[in-house]
């Protein structure tokens, strides 16, 4: 009996070797991997070198864009839900998409409590938040400046506001009392938040919209800034 349970562990314990060794292989294909495999024939192109921000933190990722004129006209739909763009002092405005429930229910990992988690790991409704940012230090770790053409930066900006889900009249849907404090919003989103598709997801398919490469596979915030680094020579 001692021996068939010792048996039973030996094997538990191979599987669990196995599945360890395999996701490690396939985070590590995902950064050396590019996606697209070969370079875009016809980018995103046009106009002057503007530069956007890849803001990340252990978990997870942003997507910056400077608050200038022509950007903020677009974002109109933000004011009217009272956010001041145009204030003194805005220099960025970051997009994020993520997890309904753990975005908005864990505003700091004080308040970090098992539903939202479990609902993050499996299947979740997800949520776009929008943040107005001052001066950010770019030599700041997590902190990832791209340079790119005014083409390249407004398809990244329309890939981001396709995200946003919207009401009969095409506007984007606010999720009312959701927000951090002053300087920010909640609105909800399209597409379903799971551990395999995440937020640094997100923001790799944003990236390629404007013609960045990045990992096929990129479920962590480090493993995306590794593979945009390796794949566009950054």
């Amino acid at each position: 009996m001692a021996e068939r349970k010792r048996g039973r562990l030996a094997a538990t314990a191979r599987y669990v070797l196995i599945a360890v060794f395999g996701l490690a292989a396939l985070a590590a294909l995902g950064i050396v991997v590019p996606r697209p495999l070969l370079a875009p024939s016809d980018p995103p192109g046009g106009g002057p070198m503007r530069q956007i921000l890849v803001l990340a933190n252990p978990i997870h990722t942003d997507i910056a864009f400077p608050a200038d004129a022509d950007v903020l006209a677009r974002l109109g739909f933000a004011e009217a839900d009272g956010l001041e763009l145009d204030q003194p002092g805005v220099y960025w405005i970051h997009f994020g998409w993520g997890s309904h429930s753990f975005y908005i229910e864990t505003p700091t990992w004080a308040e970090l409590s098992p539903g939202p988690v479990l609902r993050a790991f499996t299947i979740d409704q997800s949520a776009m938040h929008v943040e107005m940012a001052g001066d950010i230090d770019l030599a700041m770790e997590g902190v990832l400046p791209l340079a790119v053409d005014e083409a390249a930066m407004f398809a990244m900006l329309d890939e981001v506001l396709a995200t946003f889900e919207q009401d009969g009249e095409g506007r984007p849907i606010l999720i009312p009392g959701a927000s951090y404090g002053e300087f920010d919003l909640f609105y909800e989103a399209k597409g379903r938040f799971n551990a395999l598709y995440g937020c640094n997801e997100w923001t790799s398919r944003i990236l390629r919209a404007g013609g960045i490469r990045t990992g096929w596979w990129n479920p962590l915030p480090q493993s995306l800034l590794w593979s945009v680094r390796l794949g566009n020579g950054f």
